[in-house]
């Protein structure tokens, strides 16, 4: 019989709820991580919107801080 880490399913539901009350779906926000590499790639002036680069550091400040919290 294995225990499960009490941390590790809070940690789950905390990072369930930034996607959710963000994103709206999981799906939403790997389609922003997309465009976030996809950008890494091609950032040029005038090839994303001011507000789609926002979008991605966004999302990827949420993600560093939820893996600060571990």
């Amino acid at each position: 019989m294995t225990m499960k880490n009490p941390n590790k399913n809070k940690r789950e539901k905390k990072l369930s709820e930034i996607i959710k009350d963000g994103y709206g779906t999981p799906a939403q926000l790997a389609d922003i991580l997309d465009l976030g590499v996809v950008m890494l790639f091609y950032l040029e002036e005038d090839t994303f919107s001011r507000r789609e680069v926002q979008s991605v550091v966004e999302a990827l400040k949420g993600i560093e801080g939820w893996l600060r919290e571990g």
